[in-house]
């Protein structure tokens, strides 16, 4: 687990990463705009170091792990990039059909943190499972700063339509029982805001500060919303007050829950930006989500709140 917190870090220096992580600034731009607050011996390096990924510190649940059966699949997608491939998970040994849910990755692919969030649905007895947006470019390459420059070169259209056919996938396999959840996390919250326009049966739609599709697609969504943001993301947060306008005026089933003191990535517990509490408590909301809307026939849907 990460020792080091987000207040540890001037909260320039974290607009800074967080502008860096999303391609808005390059490394050197970072570097640059980090160097007034590296004091006391620490280089503007050092902070994007401390600021960046550990992924073995922060692993719950071991790619050995026997209470799992996990494995790479490859699946068509004939109006994207053709063939893709993901990370499939689901309870060893278990009898019958079980939820699906869709993991939709940051923009880095498809990393270890990711894949271990599949491994975290799987212990809750859901069917997990996360594509990589990578594979047409070779996959993701075990670095995170060659992932965000591949990312760039990605068609997003097409990246779009290999995400629709990853839930047409995951809904319609052997051991699903048909109800079809997404989770996503910064960039795979706006594909699971994007998905829920899309996907009219889709059964629950989880997205962790994501971009909001247009006001105008919220009409199409007929699945129940649990929307998490972050307090400090003016970023995302900006488009807010217009999704929630538009989702009142269609009638869309949500809730929203805003987590005082956090920052963009907060459930990411690979990266000092991490919140413990806030990520736990957003992680119990959505497996009580998706355990409400996607077990059985006729799951009951929220009701339309704001949190």
């Amino acid at each position: 687990m990460q020792t080091s917190k987000a207040g540890d870090f001037d909260p320039e220096v974290l607009k800074l990463f967080d502008k860096f992580v999303h391609g808005i600034i390059d490394r050197r731009g970072f570097l640059t705009g980090a160097a007034k607050y590296a004091v006391g011996g620490v280089t503007a390096s050092m902070l994007l170091d401390a600021l960046s990924p550990n992924f073995a510190a922060a692993q719950q649940v071991p790619q050995n792990d026997k209470r799992i059966s996990a494995k790479y699949v490859e699946y068509s997608s004939p109006d994207g990039y053709g063939k893709m491939r993901g990370y499939l998970a689901e309870p060893a040994n278990a009898a019958g059909k079980r939820p699906a849910v869709l993991v939709v990755h940051e923009n880095r692919g498809l990393n270890p943190h990711i894949e271990d969030i599949v491994r975290r649905l799987a212990l809750d007895n859901f069917l997990a499972f996360a594509p990589d947006a990578l594979f047409p470019l070779g996959g993701y390459p075990g670095d995170e700063d060659k992932a965000r420059d591949m990312f760039a070169k990605l068609d997003q259209q097409k990246t779009r339509n290999d995400f629709v056919a990853a839930a047409k996938f995951l809904k319609s396999h052997p051991d699903s029982n048909g109800k079809l959840g997404v989770v996503g996390f910064c960039y795979g919250g706006g594909i699971a805001n994007m998905l829920a326009t899309r996907l009219p049966d889709l059964a629950a739609v989880a997205p962790f500060y994501g971009d909001q599709p247009p006001a105008a697609e919220a009409a199409k969504i007929k699945a129940p919303l649990l929307l998490h943001y972050a307090e400090n993301d003016d970023r995302i947060n900006a488009g807010w007050p217009a999704y929630e306008a538009a989702l009142k005026a269609a009638g869309v089933r949500y809730s929203m829950f805003k987590y005082p003191g956090t920052q963009h990535g907060f459930n990411n517990d690979t990266t000092p930006r991490y919140d413990e509490a806030a990520a736990k408590l957003a992680w119990q909301r959505t497996i009580e989500f998706f355990n409400k809307n996607l077990n059985g026939p006729g799951s009951a849907a929220g009701k339309t709140s704001a949190g």
